[in-house]
């Protein structure tokens, strides 16, 4: 059987579920959870991803991370490798830990992005673990309530601000929210087969991706990579915003440069490229590489 796309583009959001092989257990101790968050940590620097929420059970883990760049494949690959090699190491094991490709539904932003942050931290809660995902110590609910420090790869502020500008008051309605999603079913019911979450408009535009993805006329890998012109050249007399739009989507979508690398060269914020790439995406993805140069 076919494996499904992988769809991928700067400032993407997922949600990634990875399982124990043979639904093993992926995790004997708690230094095996530190020791996967310490991994994590390292990746999300190493691929620049932002994590929204995550939640390591016995024998899977949940993350929910917007890749800057896009880089799900590589990060889950020395995500997954990197503690498979140190689990076995520690626990004097061999073979996989982690049953095939780990699966990740592509989210759309704003209030489906909620939805799933909330459904992650409340796993334990469905589990009977806990009663209140407060009293879990291995998600990220604690550290978005305020009530632990929260790790510099979390988005704590971008979550709360979706409740308040004030922070104690955010937090509260933050907890109050996930509370509300105690006897609510999972937002993934209604995506069917389709590995997509969000309105049918986002819906639409991520399938036409899927389907356009490997077009003739499209930048081949070393098109993108070989001669691609410098950002210099790319931003030469772009002096109206909607040029400079372009050359923004241009740059990250096709020609492999990352989001911190224009936002520095433009003094812009990483998330404010790409979020622009992301709006211009659909816009010139059938243009030859003779149309932009």
């Amino acid at each position: 059987m076919t494996r499904p796309l992988r769809v991928e583009f700067p400032g993407a959001f997922y949600h990634i579920t990875t399982r124990g092989n043979a639904r093993g257990r992926i995790f004997i101790s708690d230094k095996d959870r530190e020791q996967l968050l310490f991994i994590f940590g390292q990746t999300a620097d190493k691929f620049n991803w932002r994590c929204y929420s995550y939640c390591f059970m016995g024998n899977h883990y949940h993350l929910v991370i917007q890749t800057i760049d896009p880089t799900l494949s590589r990060g889950m690959q020395h995500l997954n490798g990197n503690y498979t090699q140190w689990f076995n190491a520690k626990h004097q094991r061999v073979g996989h830990i982690f049953q095939g490709r780990f699966k990740a539904f592509l989210i759309e932003e704003h209030d489906y992005l909620m939805q799933v942050i909330r459904y992650v931290v409340l796993n334990p809660v469905r589990a009977k673990m806990v009663r209140n995902p407060c009293d879990y110590r291995w998600s990220s609910h604690r550290a978005t309530a305020g009530l632990e420090t929260a790790p510099e790869w979390l988005a704590r502020k971008e979550i709360l601000k979706q409740f308040s500008n004030d922070r104690r008051q955010a937090e509260k309605r933050y907890q109050a929210f996930v509370k509300m999603g105690f006897d609510l079913p999972s937002p993934f019911e209604q995506t069917g087969n389709s590995g997509i979450l969000g309105s049918d408009q986002f819906v639409d535009e991520m399938r036409d991706h899927i389907k356009n993805k490997g077009k003739t006329n499209a930048f081949s890998v070393n098109e993108r990579m070989s001669g691609r012109p410098t950002l210099e050249q790319l931003f030469d007399e772009t002096e109206e915003r909607k040029e400079r739009d372009s050359a923004i989507a241009l740059s990250l979508n096709y020609l492999e440069y990352s989001g911190a690398e224009v936002g520095r060269f433009l003094g812009l914020d990483a998330s404010t490229v790409i979020k622009i790439a992301r709006q211009k995406k659909f816009l010139i993805q059938d243009l030859t590489p003779s149309d932009h140069f």
